[in-house]
């Protein structure tokens, strides 16, 4: 049949007119195909759902196709009528009309007759939908030429109706719930569900995914949903890739856990199961066995960078060829730009307008599935390189001797975790962005050229010259950000020491100056930080006018030369300038980004090739089975167990000149099964001793061999934050008989018991929970369950008292469990020399005496470890012949601190529900008030003002360029518009730069005031604050929070800002160039209300997660660091490893969950704005995605219509349509930048959440008064009545205690281990507040004084000596009131003097916690700077707990010549310190039992004190 166009002899439009007509057709004919079948589909399907649908959806579903089909058939009536009549009416109209009036009464029947909610819905009833609205749109501007006004309006009507109706569905599909099985308040909804009972708490749900069945169980109890067999989805989503092709392009397999993430709090076993090649052990395996090989060949000169490239080099190169592909697409746009604007200038007819739209948006979503993909596989690529970088890392701590480490500060070995190995796996994005960036400029500069020839140049140097510009900042940047990074580690170095001896420092009154330290730090911090964020400010400056600049220069240049600027020229240009600007801005940030990388890779390396510790146990299988073997060997033949054999040691490998040398030309032979004491004074080398049998110090010569298995308790106990039996079990098979024997040998069987649950109470960090005692004991339990063949002792007795210490004598070192095994034991104490099977004396680190007890008991050097002459015949004592007279006391009254195990148990519970517990859901606004607040209400208002008028004018300049373009017909007018176009560039240069500084200054501001209220906060917290809450938890505030709140929070708020309102500009642009943008504003904002909120609810929880996962890492670091050389003497370096490495794995999943998450928003966006699908989509999801994708396509199509030949309706000039298409193709990034900052600012703000919450804590109880200048003057105290505790759940830990200290009284203060005597001290110095009595000095009641100054005017020595970084004279006299001549007199008598002398003087360099000295010499240090204090109050708390006998002989005797007419109070360990003492207070379970002189004490034969005499073998 021939078809003629009706009402249109034209010839040329017989072709066209069919064509648009059978599109339409064809699209109507699919739309009704799509409505039967679904409804086929779905005849079985429950229809509960309908009714339960809304009232105004349910009209809106019946009504607009019921009015459709009756529009469609009045059209077909009146077609009817009209070829009855006889009137020309041709065929094919009729067959249109009719396909139209099917389609609309096909979609009224499935809505009437069957389950229209699963019909409609469905993504594939949506696609097809869009299909229909697309095909239709040839047949309306063929309408709209025939300049009939009746049929052109009908035939908009019917566009209008379709296109809404198909708006509808689309929205509802994704806004609302997909069906009643899934609660879950997602747009993420199955293709097909099955015909599961509507109500059922378990629903099956299945999924068609890549045409195959996908099927799990949500299990809906309260509202919550669980998800069952998670791990085997997981797993199929991740391995099984032939049916997972579908969710790895579109990362789908991140649902469930959105899904649960809007519904309750994340846990971590929620997250996503790790690929295989992601977890942390194959990642730490593949770069160890290319670092191993790497060290065979190159030794010292090995290079982390080249094991790298052996290990990822082919996948890195791979992503390579992606990226190459990826940058190529980026160029496509501006040309199909181009072409489509220039199309619309001729006016040209025909289907070239369509194919040109719907190529614009099929290139959008190629390049954004391109971009999701390389970002994917890069990050996953950097995610195994952390955990990889991570481990072996770890390892070489692990490995490393303390004399090798000796080479690396901790600080900076800390560094090459948390710096160091994020700096190199950042190569990763530099090196690909050294090669793509140059070639992106280069092929944008030669389109540039092919648009406006050789103008582009005037641009282009602009921008060229701001190049150098750029680099000097950055350079000074780089420069700025060193020496602030310098001041941040010795800042947090000052924090980290005033939080770990916080009891200290508040015992002596240290609060101001320690501030004052860290203020003096956070000053230099801040001028640097200040310097990095104004020149910061500048390269923001920079980078958002040179867009601006070029586009000025070159439209001007373009114009002199008397070219004529259209929409074509002009719009592509813009594009093509913001396709320049970001590699010309980025290139000098990717070198500095490759040096830093190239930098951090040789610190790696430089640290990774140290020689290791010989005893490793990380070594291969087959030595590791050899190297038992000869073990085995050794013990069963070989009589000896240690042998040293001249050797001479350092503690450092950089050095062996003669003062280093600690141990010299020592030779000793050890036989299996001896108990060796080794004595000597303070700083002998006693430790050194020890250390060297375990392999810790460099031997400079000789030779040094073990036989068996050793272990070893340090002086410094060291604890593992965990519960009582991990720490004596060290990973180790739990043995039940073995483990109770253990623990009644060490007496810890009464602390477990009183423990809330027992040995599976927390031990917190260092053991910050535990008293000294305690520490010792737990840490000798571990050595004694390991059942090793020789046991290294350093001098653990010091720490208990005097009962204590005979009792671990007896049943655990000369026990039955060690009495075959090699004991080695440092000590000063009487009855474990006298019980030594040999005796090694030490002296400057030469051995001068070894042999047994009878013989040294004729040598000169007895003397040191005697306390009195009367007490030499204590020696000619066995152990062995000692009746066990303490065995029933301790079984019956215990040894534990019963007041601090009761406050562990408590506070235990308590910390493990902080630790867990974290905020919930969004932050909250009072957060962001609170830091507008800290930055200041007025620069709140200006940063804001700026940055609205800065894209004002930066829109106005654009708006300018098109009136110029649409209304330039010659050059007359060239100057005014160059004028006006300059006046806008500077308006906005003035305006960012504006908006840069008032940023910069307003986050400065902001960094300062928080600083100072969290410091202020946390130093006036109680004590209790820091027994319940970890250093670590603490310094996590005033370190990485800190540094967000400095650093990353004004950056993405910046960006966030400007972000919101170049988006608002974007929209207004939109709306103005193109009016009929409106129409499809309204659902564009329910889609990414939706999304956003889908998307943050998750997001936040994850990066709380990741926040809590990387803290284990970081503490797990810094507990290795602290006990390495225990772990090594164990041999138990794998277990730590593996420990390791499962918190890198947790920390790995929570960071791939978040990348995950975060490229589904990213790819969502990006499609939101530029999709176009032209295959049958999987999920609702795509539909959005078909959505989204029309709003270029929209844009495109009603241009393409509005400049056909003939058309009635105008919707723009062709510069307008550049304008909104220029506008609409940037929206897909502004759109994703906008949410993704919000989210990323949201997410930083936790950072000011928790400091916030941390400014809010309680503060100690004050006082009012001011005491008298030279208060106390006489130094009388007294205690009323006094009951203290430390929780009121909890019983006293002094419960009614009276006594009266006259003026100038030595009082010793003693008791078991728990009786009170440290809380005696904590109740005056006010550490915990009394809540009854009262405490007097002078008369004075101590609760009304100020809590500083009363601290201040007492002198202390604590039972934990304290060091701080700085200048001996510093530690000695932190407030300079003192003349050296005086110091020196004090060090003199403090028997230190000589010592001092000899490495320096008073202006030596004192480390970190006192390093530099031992022990022992701390505690003498301490001392005399509480003499130097000359308080009338002098409290000491086990001042020679760690010096040989004969010294603390000497102490005593100086504290009673320096203390004269002072008021001394000595808790004491040692009866012997007590014994010339004027009045003893005797402590039981909180309560004063005795109290008198010692003398008489002692001659009373049932007297508490003369038991304790008669315990301690005195």
């Amino acid at each position: 049949m021939e078809f003629v166009c009706a009402g249109d002899p034209a010839v040329s439009l017989i072709p066209y007119c069919r064509r648009c007509t059978v599109a339409g057709l064809a699209g109507n004919a699919i739309a009704a195909a799509a409505a039967l079948g679904l409804f086929l589909a779905n005849r079985n399907a429950p229809r509960a759902q309908n009714i339960r649908r809304v009232l105004s959806e349910k009209l809106f579903v019946f009504g607009v196709p019921g009015f459709a089909a009756c529009l469609s058939l009045v059209g077909l009536i009146m077609l009817a009528k009209k070829k009855f009549e006889g009137k020309d009416v041709e065929n094919y109209e009729l067959l249109f009309t009719c396909s139209q009036f099917i389609a609309w009464m096909s979609v009224s029947l499935v809505c009437i007759s069957g389950p229209w909610f699963e019909i409609l819905y469905n993504p594939i009833m949506c696609f097809c939908w869009i299909l229909k609205i697309l095909l239709e749109i040839p047949h309306l501007q063929y309408k709209l030429t025939l300049l009939k006004t009746m049929a052109s309006f009908l035939e908009i009507i019917s566009f209008c109706t379709a296109t809404t109706f198909g708006l509808f569905i689309i929205v509802a599909a994704v806004v609302r719930q997909s069906c009643n099985r899934r609660k879950v308040n997602s747009i993420e909804a199955p293709l097909i569900v099955n015909d599961g009972k509507a109500g059922g708490e378990i629903t099956d749900i299945v999924c068609d995914i890549g045409n195959k069945p996908f099927s799990f169980l949500l299990c809906i109890r309260d509202g919550a949903i669980s998800v069952y067999d998670m791990g085997k989805i997981k797993s199929s989503i991740l391995v099984k890739k032939d049916h997972d092709l579908w969710k790895l392009f579109t990362f789908k397999f991140i649902n469930p856990i959105m899904d649960i993430g809007i519904t309750r709090q994340l846990d971590f076993t929620d997250l996503l199961e790790l690929p295989t090649e992601l977890t942390a052990n194959s990642c730490y395996d593949k770069l160890l066995s290319s670092w191993t090989a790497e060290y065979q060949n190159h030794q010292n000169k090995s290079s982390l960078l080249r094991a790298m490239s052996r290990s990822y080099g082919w996948a890195y190169l791979r992503l390579g060829l992606l990226k190459v592909l990826n940058d190529s697409m980026s160029f496509v746009s501006p040309l199909l730009l181009n072409k489509f604007i220039r199309f619309l200038q001729q006016g040209s007819d025909g289907m070239d307008g369509y194919i040109l739209a719907i190529s614009l948006g099929l290139t959008s979503i190629i390049k954004s599935f391109l971009d999701s993909q390389y970002s994917f596989r890069l990050a996953k690529l950097k995610l195994m390189l952390r955990s990889s970088i991570m481990g072996i890392v770890y390892r070489k701590c692990l490995c490393l001797s303390l004399a090798e480490r000796s080479r690396f500060s901790e600080g900076e070995i800390q560094t090459f975790m948390s710096v160091d190995a994020d700096r190199t796996i950042n190569l990763c994005n530099s090196l690909h962005d050294a090669w793509s960036l140059p070639l992106q400029i280069g092929v944008a500069l030669y389109l540039l050229y092919t648009q406006v020839n050789y103008a582009f140049l005037s641009g282009l140097a602009i921008t060229i010259t701001l190049i150098p510009i750029n680099k000097w900042i950055s350079t000074r940047i780089a420069g700025a950000t060193e020496k602030m990074m310098k001041q941040k580690d010795r800042r947090i170095s000052c924090a980290g020491e005033l939080l770990t001896n916080i009891r200290t420092v508040k015992m002596y009154s240290w609060e101001k100056l320690f501030t004052e330290r860290l203020v003096e730090r956070r000053e230099s911090e801040m001028k640097h930080l200040a310097t990095r964020k104004y020149l910061d400010a500048w390269c923001v400056y920079f980078w958002a006018t040179t867009p601006t600049l070029f586009s000025l220069f070159t439209f001007s240049i373009f114009a002199i030369m008397e070219h004529t600027l259209d929409a074509a020229t002009v719009f592509t240009c813009v594009a093509l300038f913001n396709t320049l600007i970001s590699p010309l801005n980025s290139f000098p940030w990717v070198i500095n980004g490759m040096i830093d990388a190239v930098i951090s890779s040789r610190r790696l390396s430089n640290y990774l090739s140290t020689p290791e510790h010989h005893s490793s146990e990380l070594a291969a299988s087959a030595d590791l089975l050899k190297r038992h073997c000869d073990k085995y060997n050794e013990v069963i033949h070989n009589p000896m167990a240690v042998v040293l054999q001249n050797i001479f040691c350092s503690w450092s490998t950089s050095s062996i000149s003669e003062p280093s040398i600690i141990l010299r030309d020592i030779s000793l032979q050890l036989q299996k099964g001896l108990f060796v004491a080794i004595v000597g004074e303070v700083g002998s080398g006693k430790s050194s001793l020890l250390n060297s049998v375990i392999g810790e110090t460099h031997v400079i010569s000789g030779s040094i061999s073990s036989c068996g298995s050793i272990a070893y308790v340090p002086q410094v106990p060291w604890i593992l934050s965990g519960s009582v039996r991990d720490n004596i079990l060290l990973g180790k098979e739990f043995d039940p008989r073995r483990y109770e024997e253990v623990i009644q040998a060490c007496a810890l069987d009464v602390d477990i018991s009183a423990m809330a649950r027992g040995d599976m109470s927390h031990i917190g960090e260092k053991g910050t929970n535990l008293s000294g005692g305690q520490r010792a004991r737990l840490a000798l339990a571990r050595a004694l369950y390991h059942n090793s063949d020789v046991y290294l002792f350093d001098d653990i007795l010091s720490s208990v008292d005097s009962q204590v210490a005979s009792w671990i004598l007896e049943k655990a070192i000369m026990g039955p469990q060690l009495m075959q095994k090699t004991r080695l034991l440092s000590t000063h104490n009487l009855q474990a020399i006298s019980a030594a099977d040999m005796i090694v004396v030490m002296a400057n680190g030469l051995v001068r005496w070894f042999g047994t007890l009878e013989s040294f008991l004729a040598t000169p050097y007895s003397i040191m470890s005697k306390t009195d002459s009367s007490s030499s015949t204590s020696f000619s004592i066995s152990v062995k012949d000692k009746t066990p007279i303490i065995s029933h006391e301790l079984s019956t009254d215990g040894i534990l601190e019963i007041e601090d195990d009761s406050v562990v148990a408590y506070e235990e519970q308590k910390d493990q529900v902080e630790a867990e517990a974290r905020k919930e859901g969004r932050v909250e606004l009072s957060v962001y008030k609170k830091y507008a607040t800290f930055v200041g209400w007025s620069n709140v208002v200006l940063i804001f003002l700026s940055a609205f008028l800065m894209q004002a004018s930066r829109n106005g300049n654009d708006v300018w360029l098109t009136y110029w373009v649409d209304t330039s017909t010659g050059s007359n007018n060239t100057r005014f518009y160059l004028v006006v176009l300059a006046m806008f560039g500077i308006i906005n240069s003035f305006f960012t730069l504006g908006r840069a500084f008032s940023f910069a200054f307003g986050g400065l501001r902001a960094a300062i005031h928080i600083h100072a209220s969290l410091l202020e906060n946390i130093i006036s917290a109680p004590v209790c604050f820091f027994d319940q809450n970890p250093s670590g938890r603490i310094l996590n505030r005033l370190s990485s929070d800190l540094y967000t709140i400095d650093d990353s929070l004004p950056f993405i708020l910046n960006i966030f800002v400007a972000n919101f309102f170049s988006l608002l500009g974007t929209l207004v642009v939109l709306s103005y160039s193109q009016v009929s943008f409106l129409v499809i504003l309204l659902p564009l904002w329910l889609i990414y209300r939706k999304v956003q909120f889908y998307y943050r609810s998750t997001s936040r929880e994850v990066r709380r997660l990741d926040s809590i996962a990387r803290s284990p890492i970081y503490s797990s670091f810094t507990e290795t660091l602290d006990g390495s050389s225990t772990i090594r003497a164990f041999q138990k370096e794998g277990f730590f490893l593996e420990r390791f490495i499962q918190h890198v794995t947790l920390y790995q999943k929570t960071s791939y969950s978040e990348l995950i998450a975060s490229l589904w928003l990213s790819l969502r966006l990006q499609d939101l704005y530029s999709s176009v699908r032209p295959v049958w989509p999987c999920s609702d999801q795509q539909t959005v995605q078909l959505l989204a994708g029309f709003i270029i396509l929209f844009i495109a199509m009603m241009a393409t219509i509005s400049f056909h030949s003939s058309s009635l309706v105008n919707f723009g000039t062709p510069g307008l349509v550049g304008l909104a298409l220029s506008y609409a193709a940037p929206v897909v990034s502004l759109l994703n930048g906008f949410l993704t900052t919000f989210t990323e600012t949201e997410k930083e703000m936790i950072s000011v959440e928790r400091v916030v919450e941390y400014v809010g804590i309680p503060q100690e109880l004050q006082g009012s008064e001011s005491p008298p200048r030279r208060w106390p003057t006489e130094g009388k105290i007294e205690f009323e009545h006094v009951t203290l505790k430390y929780k009121p759940e909890l019983p006293p830990a002094l419960n009614d205690v009276s006594f009266l200290i006259a003026s100038g009284m030595q009082v010793g203060i003693i008791g078991r281990t728990g009786a009170g005597k440290s809380s005696i001290l904590n109740a005056l110095f006010r550490l915990v507040p009394i809540c009854n009595g009262r405490i007097l000095v002078d008369g004075i009641d101590i609760a009304r004084i100020a809590v500083r100054e009363l601290r201040g005017h007492f002198a202390v020595v604590p039972q934990s000596p304290f060091l701080f970084d700085g200048s001996l004279r510093e530690n000695l006299d932190p407030f300079n009131t003192t003349t050296d001549f005086r110091i020196w007199e004090v060090l003199e008598k403090c028997h230190m003097k000589a010592e001092i002398e000899s490495i320096g003087g008073l202006d030596i360099h004192v480390k970190e916690s006192g390093a530099s000295f031992s022990v022992g010499q701390r505690q003498l240090l301490c001392l005399a700077r509480a003499i130097l204090k000359s308080s009338k109050v002098l409290c000491l708390d086990e001042c020679t707990a760690n010096v040989d006998n004969q010294t603390a002989l000497l102490l005593q005797s100086t504290i009673a010549a320096e203390c004269k007419g002072m008021t001394v109070l000595t808790i004491a360990h040692r009866i012997s310190t007590v014994m010339k003492m004027d009045n003893i207070l005797v402590l039981d379970q909180g309560k004063l039992v005795e109290e008198g002189n010692p003398e008489v004490l002692m001659n009373q034969r049932f007297s508490r004190f003369a038991q304790y005499a008669k315990a301690s073998q005195m």
